[in-house]
Order: C-alpha cells, then structure tokens, then sequence
C-alpha cells in the first residue's frame, strides 16, 4: 500500500468531514475535578506528549510543582517535587483526559474549566479559563500572590457567574460566534478581540437578568473582567477545536492531523488513522516580535497546546482573515496571505463555515495531511505567544512544526497500514 492509496484518501476526507461538521457548544462551567474523564482531588494535567517526571524542567515545571502547592496537595515546592516523584500526585497530559492546554496548560481539580460539546456526537473537550492580561501568569510558569488570587478569582467569582448565564441561556453555540469573528479580524489564536466581544454580548442577557434578580455586583464583576480580557474566547476556541478535531480521530488510514502538542522538550502530533500515538520531534522553529528589553536568548519552551485552533482552520491557518496581528506579533499583510495561502497546498479541504473575507470569502484550509506536508516540505505555521526564562510572556510570533514529527507520523502511519 502507497501513501496515495484511495483508502487513505477516501479515509482523510471523512475524517475532514467529520471535523467541519462539528458545532461545538459551551454547555457548562465546572471544577476540573467535577467533569473531567480520570481527573481526581491529586492529579495534576500539563501540556504536551507526557514524559517522565523528571524529564519536565523550566517553567513547565515550576508551574506544575506550583499547581500542587495552589491546590493543597503539597505545602512547599520541594514537598510537591517529592510526591511527583513518588506517584502521590499524578501527572497526566491534557489531551490523554480530553482537554488542552495553553502553554503550560495547568489543570488542577479545583479550577473552572469550559465544557464544550458537540451534541450530534456527544464528543466533549475542555479548556480551563484565561488569567488575564497581566503577563505573569501561571500558565506562563509564575506563581506568586498576585497569580494566586487571580486564580482565585477566577474559580470563586468569574466561574460562577458564566455558570449561570449558560444555564440560563441553554448553552452558547460557538461555531456562529467563531465564524463571525472570522470577519471582523480574529483568527481565534493570537487575536480574539471580536470574539470575545460576541461572547459578552451573547451572554449579556442572562447577566442583566442576574442582575435584576439581587446578583449586580457578581454580574457587573464578570462582565468588566471579560470586558478588558480580549483573549478570554481564546478558551473556548481550544475547547471547540478539541471538540472537533476529537471529532476526526480514528478514521482507519486517514493521515489527517487530530493534534499537535508542545512540551519544554519537544512537538508533538496525533494522526487520526494511528489512534492516541504520539509522533515526536523536536521543538518548533519560531520567528517573532518581543516585548521591549528580551532578546531571542530569553526565549523558553514551557509547553503549550492553543494550536489545536491550527489542527482545525484557525490560528496560523487563517492569517489573512487577521491583519491587525502584524502589532501584536510582527511580519506584513502580504506575508500573512502568503503563509495563509501556501496552508492550502498541505490540507486536505476548505471549512464550510470559516470563511476569509480577504480570500474572497475561501473556506479556511483544514485537515492537515501528514504526506501533503511532508511531499510539498511546507511547515504548518502556528501564531503563538511566547514565554520567557524566569517566566512570563515576552512576545509573540509564528512558529513552524517541525518536519520531523511528521516523518515520524508517517512512517507510524505505514507500519500499522502499508505493506
């Protein structure tokens, strides 16, 4: 069998198909330790294919040993490095228990997470909820009093608040508001801004009815805080794209692309005809715009998994929908169409629902195949912020994935499907 057999690529339309017909929905806001599959009271999630305890280093790191000091599972750093060492805390990847991470991507039981469904198939992904605009935060490796109570807040006051406006709206459908954000200048990775603006104007009914029913403080709270956090849609646009891009996994020989993951060791992918397999490289190539007073030596790879928005059409693969980037993270207008053009060349389709303005209203391409990247040597580009040693986000810019994890997903691909 060739990696051009119809079977494949009969096997890579429906697995495309699946992904585009999915329409996520945001149906509750809950604990991590309520809702997520295998999540218990001492299991802490991070970003990335997993690895042995000790192999984590960096921020990645810190701010694993600091989640379990935030949630009472250790008293001390060194106490945390202890029990992870020993088993009695358990470290798991977020994908292996249906959510994804941003850089680090910290889940503990306690935090708020976004449950998101598609309800055609009942397939769920999460995503736990922005930090806001401070750029220390510990999905960034920094803990400390300030990023404490933020997560704080977070659980005893924001979560509570988007609880009970899903519940009194009966669910948020995302792909609308996605779709929409497409044509006023997000493409749901780096930039979020309408998003998030859509999001809180979905919502604001069910906050003004709180309000008028004694909660105005609790209300006005949440609606301020979404108001000056232009990345907070960032999260629910990871958990749709988990929601679809789970959605794909498991056509048998399909080389579409399900996942694509960071750790502070390396990139990884999942491919839908090989299953819960991770296929390892090393980590990606990045050209970028720091914040004023970092240089590229301060760069440090802590995880992350915001790029499940470029397994499914968005992110990088949605540039030219996206001009006002070039602030945020550097590059052109023209270099921003010509990155998002040249996607095309190694997807399998265009999604029926994403749609760029500049390209004539041209479905985004989605589905990347694993031959198609490796036949034409393009490199999927991802937008991303980055972070900084000693933590902290120090700027933002265009990663590429490695080739090496897609040779490596195919030769995985052949072993199970070729001669």
């Amino acid at each position: 069998m060739t990696a051009s057999d119809p079977r494949r690529q009969a096997a890579n339309r429906e697995a495309v198909r699946r992904m585009s017909a999915a329409r996520p929905v945001l149906v509750e806001v809950l604990p991590a330790g309520d809702v997520v599959p295998g999540m218990t009271g001492s299991t802490i999630l991070t970003s990335g294919p997993p690895l042995p305890w000790p192999e984590y280093h960096g921020g990645q790191r810190h701010a694993i040993l600091s989640a379990a000091v935030y949630e009472g599972l250790a008293k001390t750093l060194d106490g945390a490095d202890a029990a992870l060492g020993s088993g009695a805390i358990t470290l798991a990847a977020t994908h292996d228990h249906g959510c994804v991470g941003s850089v680090a991507g910290i889940y503990t039981a306690s935090m708020p997470v976004f449950v998101v469904e598609d309800p055609d198939t009942g397939v769920r992904g999460f995503c736990n909820m922005y930090e806001g605009e401070s750029r220390k935060r510990l999905n960034y490796g920094v803990f400390d009093d300030d990023v404490r109570a933020g997560l704080d807040f977070l659980r005893d006051d924001l979560a509570p608040v988007l609880a009970d406006a899903v519940r009194r709206l009966g669910g948020v459908p995302l792909t609308p508001l996605i779709s929409r954000a497409l044509r006023m200048g997000d493409e749901l990775h780096s930039r979020n801004t309408a998003a998030t603006t859509l999001f809180l104007k979905h919502i604001t009914p069910a906050l003004l009815d709180m309000a008028a029913a004694g909660a105005a403080p609790a209300a006005r709270t949440a609606f301020d805080f979404l108001a000056q956090s232009d990345y907070s849609f960032l999260r629910l646009s990871m958990a749709a794209s988990k929601v679809s891009a789970d959605c794909a996994r498991d056509v048998a020989y399909s080389s579409v692309v399900t996942a694509m993951s960071i750790s502070c060791r390396e990139f990884g992918i999942r491919v839908s005809g090989t299953g819960d397999v991770w296929h390892r490289g090393s980590l990606p190539d990045v050209d970028c715009q720091l914040f004023e007073g970092f240089t590229p030596e301060d760069i440090e790879w802590m995880g992350g998994e915001s790029h499940i928005t470029e397994t499914t059409g968005l992110g990088g693969f949605a540039q030219a929908a996206a001009f006002p980037l070039q602030h945020y993270q550097g590059g052109d207008a023209a270099a921003m169409v010509e990155m998002n053009t040249r996607m095309y060349d190694i997807t399998v389709a265009e999604h029926p629902e994403y749609l760029i303005p500049y390209l004539g209203f041209r479905g985004s391409p989605v589905g990347i195949d694993v031959f198609r990247v490796l036949d034409t040597g393009i490199q999927p580009v991802i937008d991303g912020g980055l972070a900084g040693r000693g933590g902290g986000q120090i700027g933002a810019g265009i990663l590429r994935a490695p080739m090496d994890c897609f040779t490596a997903a195919a030769e995985g691909w052949t072993r199970r499907y070729g001669d």
